[in-house]
């Protein structure tokens, strides 16, 4: 049994928590904020509550299997979604992309009339990617020699022809599809990482499947329930929290990790995973060790401006996810990772669990996650607050025919500075590194490292990214290294 220490109660530390108690190690967790979950939080706005992160919630398993872990898993209800999203263009244009295929492709003909048999076989091109390569690509280390002796890396392999690898997300897109607000709908998934897809790898056209060939879930108790079930479970198993507590330092002898230290106290450990953001980790947790400048230095992923709006009315045409979408997609784009002037025209997300979700917002009305993806805060420009407030309002009420503004009964607002000051995620990036880079997948950070024996790594910072999922799959890929290590 070892003594393991982890930085941080997101959902990778809880899952690597989780997992790490259940092989029998004794296990303490050191959070600086007053409740679990990272990202994955909530809060109330007078009576509506809203979830504060992640909004997407798919592959609804890997949840499900980290609690049954304990002996008397925590209930955790949940629903599948019909429809993965509702899309709005200024022209007028709508489409619901509805989960049953035949529906979907009904849809896509009547809306867009074009025909839906290659936005079909482009789906089902994304799930033999997907089959291919997740395996390989998210559910192990990368950086273990071990990795490449399996099975999997032969399918991986005999996929290479599809994997676009020369190719970006939107070239992939564009040769695929017949219709360019399929193209524009498509390329929104590099998103899903904070990337760009006019430069992102093809092979992200993986991402898409999650949504369309597995589905969308909604817990019934809203996205924190997520992050509340994982913590329930963590403390039937006997993990161990210290909540309001900030890590100061990791302290370490002869390369390796011997105490953890939080202002006054200190917590011995055999073991240290971190699931703080891996730059400030090395920057002010390991201020005198050699830390990886070039990954530290790779290019972040985007971030976002959210108002949360309490709203008096609801709209029948607004389901739980919403898009409504620029008109000049490339242009956005550019501004969100290059820098220059906010323009007129957003791409706004609005997602709206009320409905769904027990006591979310009061009777006839409706709790609005309301974000636009913004580049993260590097400190040269800070974000117009209140034009990008007027410019989305005003997209939104001529969408939906409506004068939004005096519908909005309570607001608050969330950006790149307070994600950073909140999560601790540097520069405010939502998914730690970018993947505008064909080699994305090999360069992120690894779940471990060999200069500082003992020190481990998970979260969506490192391998293998961010997101519900990926954060899940970190604290199991963590808990592997370990077990494989010790037992």
């Amino acid at each position: 049994m070892k003594n393991v220490v982890i930085i941080g109660a997101g959902l990778g530390g809880l899952s690597a928590a989780i997992r790490l108690k259940k092989s029998g190690h004794d296990v303490v967790v050191l959070e600086k904020n007053e409740y679990p979950g990272g990202k994955c939080s909530s809060f109330s706005l007078g009576n509506y509550r809203f979830d504060a992160g992640p909004s997407l919630f798919t592959l609804p398993q890997l949840v499900t299997e980290t609690l049954a872990l304990a002996d008397s898993p925590v209930e955790f209800p949940f629903i599948k979604l019909d429809r993965s999203c509702h899309y709005f263009w200024n022209d007028g244009t709508q489409l619901i992309a509805w989960f049953d295929k035949e529906k979907l492709a009904q849809e896509i003909s009547t809306q867009l009339s074009v025909d839906p048999t290659p936005t079909l076989k482009h789906l089902e091109h994304s799930k033999k990617i997907y089959e291919a390569t997740s395996k390989l690509f998210l559910e192990k280390s990368l950086h273990k020699l071990s990795t490449y002796f399996s099975k999997d890396v032969l399918k991986a392999m005999a996929s290479l022809p599809q994997l676009a690898l020369g190719k970006s997300m939107n070239e992939v897109n564009v040769d695929g599809l017949n219709h360019p607000k399929l193209v524009q709908l498509f390329n929104r998934y590099a998103t899903y990482n904070g990337s760009n897809p006019f430069v992102a790898p093809g092979v992200l056209h993986t991402i898409p499947h999650l949504e369309h060939n597995i589905g969308t879930f909604l817990p019934m108790n809203g996205m924190v329930q997520i992050s509340d079930s994982l913590y329930q479970t963590a403390m039937l198993l006997g993990v161990k929290f210290h909540f309001n507590t900030t890590v100061t330092g990791i302290e370490t002898k002869d390369k390796k990790v011997q105490q953890v230290i939080a202002g006054e106290q200190t917590f011995a450990a055999d073991l240290v995973v971190s699931n703080a953001d891996v730059y400030p980790t090395y920057r002010h947790l390991l201020p005198n060790e050699k830390a990886p400048e070039k990954t530290l230095h790779r290019e972040r992923s985007s971030s976002a401006l959210i108002f949360y709006w309490g709203m008096s009315k609801i709209f029948d045409a607004l389901h739980v996810h919403n898009i409504f979408f620029s008109d000049n997609y490339k242009s956005e784009f550019e501004w969100l990772f290059d820098g220059g002037d906010t323009p007129d025209d957003l791409t706004v997300y609005v997602n709206i669990t009320s409905g769904f979700c027990k006591d979310d917002a009061p009777a006839n009305g409706a709790n609005w996650f309301v974000m636009v993806n913004a580049p993260a805060n590097d400190g040269s420009k800070n974000i117009d607050i209140p034009a990008v407030r007027r410019k989305v309002i005003a997209k939104l009420s001529a969408i939906l025919k409506t004068d939004i503004e005096p519908l909005i009964e309570e607001e608050s607002f969330l950006d790149p500075e307070k994600i950073e000051s909140q999560t601790g995620s540097f520069m405010g990036s939502l998914y730690g590194t970018s993947s505008n880079d064909r080699m994305s997948a090999f360069l992120r950070h690894p779940n471990f490292t060999r200069s500082i024996d003992g020190l481990y790594f998970c979260g969506g910072s490192v391998h293998p990214g961010g997101g519900i999922p990926l954060c899940l799959l970190s604290g199991k890929i963590v808990a592997d290294l370990i077990k494989n290590r010790f037992e």
